[in-house]
């Protein structure tokens, strides 16, 4: 094992999982490992370093991506501890589209939990390379066997257990590395580890477990094979090879284990972020720059905008180039240039100016006025847009209002500020009401934002009952629908012919026997043209498709946008004067708005995927309550004198849903939910 020491290479990491898989604790031994911090952080305490928001120790979780820079073995590892909760995902997704490498983090006792397969997918999204570390192994029921099945078989990856648990349940004291075959046990009070020998016991587990790695990675990776082959096994060396290029390639995961509580397996997890995870020299040049590059111009991507009491600051990840206290960047989504007065290494909420940030680094910058999160900073005179991270749509909103009249600017600003910070927040006002409408992720997401409303700037609002966001599709469509947009007056006129076909695109909506493959056509809109002759010119189409984009915006149930429709332009008509592309996108928009009025729709609602654990004596109440909230249980699992009942939920039923389980639980049952897409809503009585 090795300690840290000057740095020469960066490694830019992040740490997934589901919400109380212990991120933050594992977090707080790597920086007191690593001497960024000389005293260890609890969660219970509220005392970690990377859940400084107050309402983050209040509650006990994370609530948004925190930035922490520490050095092991000649390395710097920029850290960002991301949020478990699925109301929070937004911020995962801004965190992975800079990360270079993450440490996905498992309860050892539940294995892969719905929100760890979540987060696990938006990494496969970002091709983001990943180890796992199997935590908690010092719980009763643990078991890394049963941990690492479930990543098998739910995450549908090759896991490669390279550790042994030495002890089991509240008897785990440290672990056999497989490749060295040696062990590392840690004292009960905390230390440096012990190395030695392998334990006799588990001399003969040890050698069967090596020789299934062997042979894993070599069926994996060719180079390995052919050593396999001539010697009937792989020296240290080969293996680690092995494993940093299949980890690299995304073709197995290696696995670790251990209890970050107990300070238990931490350093073999930091060797193994060194050894496997890749530094940005080995990553693919991000799309629309070049290869991390110090000489190359200067380009990063802002992730994170947040205020602070000394002003205003935004996150970016470096790809090229360098950026000095004092120099000058091109905002490439707002076309200003900004003046970077402050470069800082972020330690959560402990800043350090350091004199310029180089390709790989994390760091945050003072002096952009105007970035947003998502944003290319570049040097002005070599533009250059990188593409930016996606965000979520927002599903649930509560409307909000300023108690004191005299308040209704300051909210406003305080709003718009908001949404500045967290991307996945939309501000809008009701234009049936007049009431300004804070949508989000999700009902935790809602009561995080209103409460920073009141804690930072100091306001008293008031807010309303929350509301989901529903969406209309298509269940019946028409076709030949004519509309002939014809204006005149004065000068020249505006003229447009069109004929549409409209219907459903997917499963039939209807079709409730069915709901699971609703959220196939949430935000599809799929437009095509069969006109023949030149009777349409290609430009006059392009500006249909735009009218008929600007009429899915408000369906004729209740004005919610319009999803899982294929329109076609069948026909049409031009003028030699009056005909524009103005005068055929207004056609499109009105002939879609006509033929959506001449269908047969349907208004869809946002569903979830419950998980609910019990205990035993419990599921008869809480299938009672789920059904009740016209939930549909999918499956149900017991597992150690507790049950596991997962079941799909409109998103509508889940208000309030936290106390009702604990008063039927007496405190005991507890619950997590991920979206699920869209299901028709129930028709109206009557």
């Amino acid at each position: 094992m090795r300690t840290h020491e000057s740095v020469t290479t960066v490694r830019a990491i992040g740490i997934l999982a589901h919400v109380d898989a212990g991120k933050t604790t594992l977090t707080e031994r790597v920086l007191f490992l690593t001497g960024a911090v000389h005293k260890r952080g609890e969660v219970h305490d509220g005392t970690t370093v990377t859940d400084f928001d107050p309402q983050e120790r209040d509650r006990g979780i994370t609530i948004f991506a925190a930035a922490v820079s520490c050095a092991w073995a000649g390395h710097r590892v920029d850290l960002l501890d991301t949020p478990g909760h699925v109301d929070f995902s937004d911020e995962v997704e801004r965190s992975l589209r800079v990360l270079d490498g993450a440490v996905a983090v498992f309860d050892a006792v539940a294995g892969v939990e719905p929100q760890s397969e979540a987060v696990w997918r938006q990494a496969d999204r970002h091709g983001v390379p990943r180890i796992a570390f199997v935590n908690k192994l010092d719980r009763a029921g643990a078991d890394l066997d049963s941990a690492v099945e479930s990543i098998r078989t739910r995450l549908g990856v090759v896991p490669l257990p390279v550790q042994l648990p030495i002890g089991r349940e509240d008897g785990f004291a440290g672990v056999v590395d497989l490749i060295g075959m040696r062990a590392y046990v840690w004292p009960d009070g905390g230390g440096t580890f012990i190395e030695g020998e392998v334990p006799d016991d588990l001399r003969e587990e040890a050698l069967r477990r090596r020789r299934r790695l062997d042979e894993t990675v070599a069926e994996l990776c060719p180079d390995a094979l052919e050593e396999f082959c001539e010697r009937g096994e792989l020296s240290p060396a080969t293996l680690r090879r092995a494993l940093r290029q299949l980890t690299l390639d995304g073709g197995a995961v290696v696995v670790l284990c251990g209890s970050a509580y107990r300070n238990r397996g931490v350093e073999p997890l930091l060797d193994a972020v060194v050894a496997y995870l890749p530094s940005p020299a080995d990553m693919p040049p991000v799309r629309g720059t070049v290869p991390a590059d110090p000489a190359a111009p200067f380009t990063a991507l802002a992730f994170k905008v947040t205020s602070t009491a000394t002003g205003r600051m935004t996150y970016v990840r470096v790809y090229a180039g360098t950026i000095e206290k004092g120099g000058t960047v091109l905002d490439t989504a707002s076309g200003r240039t900004e003046r970077i007065s402050r470069v800082l290494r972020v330690q959560a909420d402990r800043r350090t100016e350091i004199d310029r940030a180089r390709p790989g680094d994390i760091v945050a910058l003072v002096g952009p006025k105007g970035t947003r999160a998502g944003a290319t900073l570049c040097a002005p005179d070599a533009p250059l847009v990188l593409e930016p991270p996606s965000t979520a749509d927002p599903v649930v909103s509560v409307a909000v209002e300023a108690r004191r009249s005299t308040d209704t600017g300051r909210l406003a600003t305080a709003l718009a500020r908001l949404s500045e910070e967290d991307p996945s927040l939309v501000v809008r006002s009701d234009p049936e009401t007049g009431q300004t409408l804070l949508s989000g992720l999700g009902e935790l997401h809602l009561e995080v934002a209103v409460e920073k409303l009141r804690r930072d700037r100091g306001l008293e609002v008031t807010v309303g009952r929350p509301q989901v966001a529903y969406r209309e599709t298509v269940d019946r469509g028409v076709t030949g629908l004519l509309y002939r947009h014809v204006k005149q007056d004065g000068g020249s006129g505006q003229f447009a012919h069109v004929v549409l076909d409209v219907e459903p695109l997917g499963p039939n909506p209807s079709d409730t026997s069915n709901t699971s493959d609703t959220s196939d056509t949430e935000g599809e809109f799929v437009f095509g043209s069969t006109v023949t002759g030149g009777r349409v010119p290609q430009e006059y189409v392009r500006a249909v498709e735009a009218g008929c984009r600007d009429a899915l915006a408000e369906g004729p149930l209740g004005g919610h946008p319009v999803t899982g429709v294929r329109v076609t332009l069948t026909d049409g008509a031009t003028h030699p004067k009056d005909s524009s592309e103005l005068a055929f996108r207004a056609a499109g928009r009105f002939a879609l708005r006509e033929a959506l009025r001449a269908s047969a729709m349907t208004l869809l609602e946002p569903v979830a995927d419950v998980t609910v654990t019990v205990p035993e004596e419990s599921v008869g109440a809480v299938l009672g309550d789920l059904a009740a909230r016209r939930g549909r249980v999918t499956d149900r699992t017991a597992r150690g004198g507790t049950a596991v009942v997962t079941a799909t939920v409109p998103l509508a039923e889940l208000f309030g849903y936290a106390s009702r389980l604990r008063g039927r639980t007496q405190g005991r049952g507890t619950f997590t939910t991920r979206p699920a897409g869209y299901a028709p809503a129930p028709r109206p009585q009557g």
